[in-house]
């Protein structure tokens, strides 16, 4: 092989490696050029003033519910009502079987009669202290029965209410199920499950108004009873319970309500419902703000609802900043943005 072949190949091998440091070069170019740029709208947040309301569905319930179930087993002599009839306290509901009862206020009668017998003995020093007093548990203890007999056979009503259920006739045995259902429906109440977001603010005896789709255009007032203390960790709620006068009658136990709770005047961030996205096969809500040109993803609650606006919450959520508004839907964390006007 000549000397002149020998640079040929050289010379060759040269250009074959800086051929491939060019291609590099130009991949490496075309790779940066070719870096996802998103087409997108941005909305600069800033804080809105609003009318604080909460809207919480919830069902009806009587203010106080009792089953009619005598703790003495037996035939049933006679029951006084039927289902919807209203009661008022101490009214007859039910009379039971008067065999044990009869024979109880008999041996206590007897008894009695003992009793004063002793008593004068007693003044008189012709009988013991101990026959006396041992007489006399008898009497205490024989007294307390028969009161337990009287309360359960002639049952009566604890409270006014209605008859909401009966479930036997005269004469069955009773068996311990109850007898009749009694419930409060002059007075309701409603458990509301409220987002621990507002838990500052609720206080025992605030207003709260109830409407219903029976009665369209009738709003029915409330009170806020009880507060309960704790948060449900897995649904981030905590419960009220509500207290509803009801003396039109109108609202019956079960019954289907909203419930608004009006907490003033507040400032906060409200945007557009349609660009807050939605985790597929969970509830979590997210948005994208602009940070430094590229998009990012920040986890959001949901607050008040205000026809195609709602407020969302997050420590990342300030006025001033940039939240995508328009082409969210094509983002992922990170992206770089390009900012339509």
């Amino acid at each position: 092989m000549t000397k002149n072949m020998k640079l040929s190949i050289r010379e060759l091998a040269i250009v074959m490696a800086v051929a491939a440091i060019m291609s590099g070069c130009k991949k490496k170019v075309e790779t940066v050029e070719e870096e996802r740029v998103e087409q997108v709208r941005v909305t600069r947040l800033a804080m809105r003033e609003i009318d604080r309301e909460i809207s919480i569905s919830a069902n009806l319930q009587g203010w106080e519910t009792v089953n009619v179930a005598p703790s003495l087993t037996g035939k049933i002599e006679h029951i006084f009502v039927e289902e919807d009839a209203r009661v008022t306290q101490g009214q007859p509901l039910v009379r039971m079987d008067q065999t044990q009862y009869r024979t109880t206020k008999l041996q206590y009668a007897n008894l009695g009669v003992e009793m004063g017998r002793l008593s004068a003995l007693r003044e008189t020093g012709s009988v013991s202290q101990q026959a006396y007093d041992q007489t006399k548990v008898q009497y205490d203890q024989l007294k307390e029965n028969l009161d337990f007999l009287e309360q359960n056979t002639f049952v009566k009503a604890p409270f006014a209410g209605v008859i909401s259920a009966k479930n036997y006739e005269d004469g069955e045995l009773y068996s311990g199920a109850p007898i009749l259902q009694l419930v409060q429906i002059t007075t309701l109440k409603a458990l509301i499950a409220i987002p621990e977001t507002y838990f500052p603010l609720i206080k025992q005896g605030m207003k709260v108004e109830l409407t219903s789709e029976i009665y369209p255009g009738d709003i029915f007032p409330a009170t806020i009873d009880v507060v309960f203390p704790t948060i449900d960790p897995s649904s981030h709620t905590f419960q009220a319970k509500l207290r509803i006068a009801n003396s039109s009658m109108k609202l019956r136990p079960g019954m289907y309500v909203v419930t608004k709770l009006s907490l003033g005047k507040d400032n906060t961030i409200v945007v557009p419902y349609q660009s807050v996205e939605k985790l597929v096969g969970a509830n979590d809500r997210y948005v994208f703000i602009n940070e430094g040109g590229r998009a990012k993803r920040v986890a959001v609650q949901l607050g008040q609802r205000f026809d195609q606006d709602v407020e969302i919450i997050s420590p990342e959520i300030k006025e001033g900043v940039e939240m995508v508004t328009t082409g969210q839907h094509k983002l992922v964390d990170g992206v770089k943005l390009n900012i339509n006007e």
